[in-house]
């Protein structure tokens, strides 16, 4: 998610910082994604599917992108590195942030399915009674 991260910690910190707001967005998405899937017959695993992958993009995009920018786009002076590298916040962890925006959004996707949906009673259901 593009917004200032100057508040943010380092490391291990910011890495649990950011998962938590990506477990927030990850719930919030879900809620949205099952009220427009809802209306137009979706199943509980294309609501959930579709709610992770926004979360994914919505959360981490940034940190998502800079890791593909950084592996993957030739950078051709090292003065454009260091332009690159002084626009991200904590460039060491970047990875670890990454990890925990993607395990954040999943799982905020699945708790929005467990509290709203009635999914995990009907999970229940099925396994106490087969």
């Amino acid at each position: 998610m593009p917004f200032d991260r100057s508040w943010m910690g380092y490391g291990m910190e910011g890495a649990l910082e950011v998962g938590g707001i990506a477990l927030l967005a990850g719930i919030v998405i879900y809620v949205l994604v099952h009220l427009f899937g809802k209306a137009n017959g979706w199943s509980h695993g294309m609501e959930l599917t579709v709610a992770v992958l926004l979360a994914f993009f919505l959360a981490g995009g940034e940190d998502i992108w800079n890791s593909f920018y950084f592996n993957f786009v030739p950078i051709q002076s090292p003065q454009l590195l260091r332009v690159k590298l002084a626009a991200v916040h904590d460039p060491d962890s970047m990875g670890l942030r990454v990890l925990f925006e993607m395990l954040g959004a999943l799982v905020g996707a699945s708790v929005g399915w467990a509290a709203f949906s009635g999914g995990l009673k009907d999970l229940i259901h099925h396994i106490r009674n087969p």
